[in-house]
């Protein structure tokens, strides 16, 4: 089953899901506010997403931060935050068991089966 990671209260998360409703594919949510993202959890993400790609510099999150945390960001920081701030992981993101598919645009889960 697919994982889509995000927020319930999205906007493009709910395009996502949306799209993924009229496919009829099944999938579960995990939302990033509610359930947390756990090390382990970042880890298998960043196995398939680079953790630099991943990292949302456009979110209101980053833009809340403190500037020292915003400053020099390296891989090992990015991650830092993003374990302390899970809003800060662009979204949503699909697992497809292969690969992680990041953001949402119309027509990006078209090849995905059910």
């Amino acid at each position: 089953m697919l994982t889509l990671y995000g927020l319930k209260n999205c906007d493009t998360c709910r395009k996502a899901l949306k799209a993924l409703d009229g496919k009829g594919i099944p999938y579960q949510l995990h939302d990033l506010r509610e359930d947390g993202l756990s090390a382990a959890l970042l880890e298998h993400i960043l196995t398939r997403v680079p953790v630099m790609t991943l990292l949302n510099k456009r979110s209101t999150s980053w833009r809340n931060l403190d500037e020292d945390d915003k400053q020099n960001i390296d891989a090992n920081s990015a991650r830092e935050l993003m374990l302390k701030h899970p809003t800060l992981l662009k979204r949503p993101l699909l697992d497809t068991g292969n690969d992680i598919l990041v953001g949402y645009r119309d027509g990006d889960y078209d090849k995905i089966r059910g």
